[in-house]
């Protein structure tokens, strides 16, 4: 190394050393954190990460930070934000499963509580106990009653919806699931406003919290969460309008056209191989009208995609308005890959109930009243060129976009690319050493807490390590039975169907990240000791074996059945009042007259 570079690092270093961030500097000095968490976006879906949808805004964090091209986090949505608020794997966290997949006979074991349990501390709690403001808006997925909210939880203020989506133009569930939305303000049923925009309005509350406590001199910690591009995928007229005719060569195009510039933006590896997966469908047997259909959906994604980002942007222009911009830490990733999942695809009664209750015509996707999704054919372009979706453990299900910038830090080397492996638990460890602000180690308040396992990304921010992650070191992953354990560059990976066949593979994912070739045969001995590890590691974290035939789409339908059955009838029962006095009318009539 020459003297020039060692110098560099050294002044990196120092610059981002937790002691110079720490007590020896004033509050006011410490840097404001910004989250910026996107709902269900794929690897390449960003600009800077080979995709074709518009975000500039977001390119433009990239162009400033670091993009971390070997970044996990969970395969569907509350798993990962435990994790990401806690810095704890998720079957410590309470999220073993989400409310929306978990079966009955898990609610409630040690570690399947559905909802962040009362073991863990989360990092809005450590950096107000640090001296932070804390702030979070959007999806909070962690919980819904009064004591699971987040502003028990460590924020100073929050809009939170409890739920995994909702309407992005009107206070309306996803009806197929849920019979009311949960939107909460300070722990209170929020009243929201009539007509809005689901990125605007969470943006407009978080400038509206940033800004109400601007004269206390403290920095903020802002925890933003859109519920683009979660189902229902949804936008603007004219934002979809941007994309009119952009898919209409369909998804196989795409999925090669998105690895060529994962390549070319240097987050992918020149030859990446890829595989042509088999739910996505032959685009050239559909049908004139499913094309349109299949390339409306896919054009509403994109524009709901830039919508998102176009809010960013309005967030970043006020944190520069107000002088807070150089010195933001800002990061930004997916809570897991596309979602693969559409209802009109799930079966006759699905598709029934979805066009009783929603305008599904082509004329209306992403539009108000209707409920689209990308689908699974698209889907697999939005994680080219990896395998899987959400809900999987595939590459495509867990490794997302993520970014992290300080615009104002000069040890950080914009535009460059971390392809060491990194994970979502390691984000708070990291987050709290930049702030300056002791992480708990066990405890906290008093109380025992379950230690924080992430690690400190630090050293991949200013490019003194590749990784942070010892080659020698297991880390093990479970949700809904599909199961994987990482080590070094190589990955242990098990789906149960749909996903896959409930097989143990092993793939180097540094030199195949696309998942192409098994190794259990040809290495088997490190096949075998990463099955021994993944034992330990179920063992110790008490994860459950799966209920025989388990499926996590068909355990949201059965879930969805009761939790809406009672509600539904309910509704119905003026209904079936009046047929029943008809019903019991005509019979009193029918035999008063063969008495006569």
């Amino acid at each position: 190394m020459s003297l020039k570079r060692a110098a560099t690092l050294l002044t990196a270093l120092a610059f981002l050393s937790p002691a110079t961030l720490g007590a020896q500097v004033a509050p006011a000095k410490r840097p404001n954190i910004v989250i910026l968490l996107a709902d269900d976006w794929g690897f390449t879906d960003v600009g800077a990460f080979g995709g074709e949808i518009a975000t500039p805004n977001i390119d433009a964090l990239a162009a400033k930070g670091v993009r971390f091209s070997n970044f996990h986090v969970a395969g569907s949505c509350s798993p990962t934000r435990a994790m990401l608020q806690t810095g704890v794997i998720n079957h410590r966290a309470g999220l073993g499963n989400m409310p929306e997949t978990i079966p009955p006979e898990h609610l409630g074991k040690p570690g399947y509580e559905a909802q962040l349990n009362n073991r863990v501390v989360t990092i809005a709690d450590q950096l107000r106990a640090g001296g932070y403001r804390t702030y979070l808006t959007g999806k909070w997925h962690l919980g819904h009653t009064p004591d699971t909210l987040p502003t028990v939880r460590g924020y100073d203020r929050a809009l939170a919806l409890a739920q995994s989506g909702a309407d992005n133009f009107e206070d309306k569930p996803n009806l197929l699931i849920y019979n009311k939305t949960e939107w909460s303000e300070g722990g209170k049923p929020a009243k929201l406003p009539k007509r809005f925009y689901s990125s605007t309005l969470i943006i407009d509350k978080m400038i509206s919290y940033i800004d109400r406590d601007k004269a206390t001199g403290k920095p903020f910690f802002a925890s933003v969460n859109f519920i683009a591009n979660h189902i229902p995928v949804q936008a603007r007229d004219a934002d979809i309008a941007a994309y009119a005719g952009r898919y209409h060569y369909g998804w196989t195009t795409l999925r090669k056209e998105r690895r060529a510039a994962a390549i070319t933006k240097g987050v992918m590896p020149a030859g990446v191989r890829t595989v042509t997966m088999n739910t996505s469908g032959d685009w050239t047997k559909l049908s004139a009208q499913q094309r349109e259909q299949r390339a409306g959906a896919m054009a509403a994604y994109a524009a709901m995609g830039t919508a998102m980002d176009r809010e960013i942007g309005r967030l970043i222009a006020h944190l520069k308005t107000i002088g807070a911009y150089e010195n933001t830490i800002f990061v930004f990733l997916s809570d897991n890959g596309a979602e693969a999942t559409d209802p009109m695809n799930m079966g006759a009664f699905t598709r029934w109930n979805a066009n009783q209750l929603y305008d599904q015509s082509i004329a209306q996707q992403g539009r108000p009243g209707s409920l689209t999704a990308q689908g699974a054919g698209f889907a697999s372009a939005s994680v080219s060129p990896l395998r899987g979706y959400k809900f999987t453990a595939s590459e495509g299900g867990l490794r997302v976009p993520m970014i992290m910038a300080w615009p104002g830090n000069p040890a950080i080397k914009g535009g460059s690319v971390a392809t060491g492996f990194a994970h979502v638990t390691d984000m708070p460890m990291t987050l709290l050493k930049l702030a300056g602000v002791a992480a708990q180690q066990g405890r906290f308040a008093g109380r025992p807490v379950e230690p924080m396992t992430g690690l400190d990304l630090t050293p991949m921010l200013t490019g003194a390590a590749s990784s942070v992650h010892s080659a020698d070191k297991p880390l093990g992953y479970e949700l809904s039975g599909n199961a994987v354990l990482f080590k070094g560059d190589y990955k242990l990976v098990k789906n149960l169907p749909p996903y896959g066949d409930g097989r143990w593979r092993l793939y180097n994912i540094s030199a195949d990240p696309g998942e192409t070739l098994d190794l259990s045969g040809s290495d088997p001995a490190r096949f075998a000791a990463m099955q021994k590890d993944y034992v330990a590691f179920a063992k110790v974290n008490k994860v459950l074996p799966m209920p025989e035939g388990y499926t996590a789409p068909k355990q949201i339908f059965a879930n969805a059945m009761r939790t809406l059955l009672v509600p539904r009838l309910l509704q119905l029962w003026p209904l079936g009042a009046l047929l029943g006095i008809a019903i019991a009318t005509a019979i009193w009539w029918r035999r008063r007259r063969n008495t006569r």
